[in-house]
Order: C-alpha cells, then structure tokens, then sequence
C-alpha cells in the first residue's frame, strides 16, 4: 500500500517556509492505519519488544496498537506537570524551538527491550531525548519506528549505531 497516498502536504504550517506533513488523513482510512500499524507490529515482533515508549502525542497513536497487539506495556513521554507520580525529565532542542520530556520513574524496568515509536523522525531531538531517557532508567532501546523520516534534516543521525530504525515513508 502506497501510504504517501494518505499524507497531506500542509505549506507554511506552522510557520512560514515549513512543509507540514499531515498524517490525519492516514488515521482516518481504516485500511491505511491498519496498514501502518501492522507494519510496525511486525518490526517489533521481530525484535522482540518488552514494551514500548511513545513521545505525545502522536507516538501514543502509533504505540498503543502494537503494544495492544503484542501484549507488552506501554510507557508515555509526555511534557512537564503532564505525569501524576515521580518522573524524570530531559530537555532537548527541536527544529522549532526546545522542549522538556518527562518519563515516569517505574516506566522501564532495567534491562527491558523497548521499542520507540512515534510519527516522525526530524531532526532528531525527541527520539535522542527518548532514548537517553529510557537507558537512563536501565532500559535497552532495540529499535525506533516511524510512520515518517524527513531524510534532509538528519535525525537518524541522532540514533545510535546498533539501534534499529524503520520508517515507513521517506520524504
């Protein structure tokens, strides 16, 4: 299936000069989203996942369902004042300004095998933070997946050597 199909081209979003790729059309075809979510149902499996950490909001779309498929956790990367118990937190540059993730505390145990997922890789920022957050609670990160790479700004880059990476559209 040709996902590209079902992302929508969004110019000066949010700021003039930026190309927004817009992936609600994609949630909203059944077909499309199964599709995608099977996908990287099938990258997890393959590595063998114990749970699954996905930044907001759009890495909880996108981790939810194969955490439900495969019957393994789900961990949430949220911002400040977002989680209710102890959290640790890290803050990191983004393409448009910086911003703070916050992970709860028991949210991997040590040595877990955790799969990152979340709608798009840029410049690489969040997923860096995720990562660093997750081996910071003993966690071993086996593989990142997303429904979308920006391949010209870099951010696999960001992602260690030794860690798997699937994404599912390249622009």
């Amino acid at each position: 299936m040709d996902l590209k199909k079902y992302i929508a081209d969004v110019p000066n979003f949010p700021k003039e000069g930026i190309l927004f790729r817009d992936i609600t059309p994609l949630m909203a075809d059944g077909a499309a989203f199964k599709y995608a979510c099977d996908q990287l149902i099938a990258f997890a499996k393959a590595h063998n996942a114990e749970v699954v950490v996905g930044p907001e909001s759009r890495g909880f779309i996108f981790g939810c369902p194969i955490s439900y498929e495969l019957g393994i956790g789900f961990t949430p990367i949220r911002k400040p004042h977002k989680l209710p118990r102890e959290t640790v937190e890290l803050k990191y540059d983004l393409e448009y300004g910086s911003n703070t993730l916050c992970m709860h505390k028991d949210g991997i145990k040590p040595g877990q095998r955790v799969l990152v997922v979340d709608d798009l890789l840029a410049t690489g920022g969040t997923v860096d933070a995720t990562i660093k957050l997750v081996e910071g609670l003993g966690g071993k990160v086996i593989g990142c997946a997303f429904l979308i790479e920006l391949v010209d700004l870099k951010g696999r880059s960001k992602i260690r050597k030794g860690i798997d990476v699937l994404t599912l559209m390249k622009y």
